[in-house]
């Protein structure tokens, strides 16, 4: 039930078990709340379908004030206040997913009251069940290819006679664009390796976006893929992406993870859908 001047706050979708019940009395989530099972109960009385007594959503409550319409509008401009947001949501979805599958919804996912997400979760109840045993025994990796900020300089020219300065300078840039093209190449050879080791060991596979600016730091971001690992092939794989990396001098090629399977989860949905935040 919600306390007095607050909204419902969603983390995620799982099933409900013995063992996550008593974890979750430890977490908290956003501004310290206790974070709770919904449902439950529904009021002081059980929740009437079977099927959907399988299930809940992870929940905690929030304050209106900062997570009505009009207050998300202005926090989604306020980079400490998202990344705070984004933090806290991400510890209580990877908590979870530790113990069981799991269903991550999007960050600030926000209902009026508790009645008005158990309408949510009931109104998608086959398929959250479909879902979730489809991801039972998953975890999301993450691979993400760079070119190296060596690479895609010009090698060192060889002595030569004296040019005028508008000739080196085409020449600078010739040699440039050939070392960029060489290693966009073995790019493109390194995306196809890494795609073919998936495909002996990911049973689901997204393409993100490269990822640009401050989140790449001087290095390119070209590739940028998401797999769904079976928790036995987990290891095989990210061994076999570090012996194809060798074979790659001129790039980065980083495996990130386990992480909850965000990029396989269903968007959220009910009354109030938030904006998205950036990237």
């Amino acid at each position: 039930m919600n306390t007095p001047g607050s909204l419902t706050y969603v983390y995620a979708v799982t099933h409900r078990t013995g063992p996550l019940g008593d974890a979750l009395d430890g977490l908290h989530g956003i501004g310290q709340a206790p974070l709770r099972f919904l449902p439950l109960t529904a009021g002081t009385e059980p929740v009437p379908s079977t099927s959907l007594a399988l299930l809940a959503f992870v929940a905690s409550d929030v304050p209106e004030q900062d997570f009505n319409e009009t207050a998300l509008k202005n926090h989604f401009e306020d980079l400490d206040w998202l990344e705070y947001v984004a933090r806290t949501h991400h510890d209580v979805v990877q908590a979870v997913a530790a113990r069981a599958p799991v269903l991550p919804l999007r960050m600030a996912t926000v209902y009026q009251d508790d009645h008005r997400a158990l309408q949510a979760l009931a109104a998608q109840e086959d398929v959250f069940i479909q879902r979730l045993d489809q991801l039972r025994d998953h975890t999301e990796y993450g691979v993400k290819i760079y070119l190296t900020t060596e690479a895609t300089q010009p090698p060192a020219a060889a002595p030569a006679p004296a040019a005028s300065p508008g000739k080196a300078y085409l020449q600078a840039r010739r040699a440039q664009r050939h070392s960029r093209d060489a290693v966009y190449q073995q790019a493109e050879q390194a995306a196809e390796t890494i795609e073919t080791i998936a495909s002996r060991h990911a049973t689901q596979r997204v393409r993100h976006a490269p990822q640009r600016g401050e989140l790449t730091g001087p290095q390119e971001n070209v590739v940028n893929y998401a797999y769904l690992i079976p928790d036995d092939q987990a290891g095989p794989f990210q061994a076999a992406i570090a012996d194809a990396a060798q074979h790659f001098p001129d790039l980065r090629i980083e495996v990130t993870g386990p992480w909850a399977p965000y990029s396989f989860a269903m968007p959220a949905v009910g009354p109030t859908d938030a904006p998205e935040p950036p990237p």
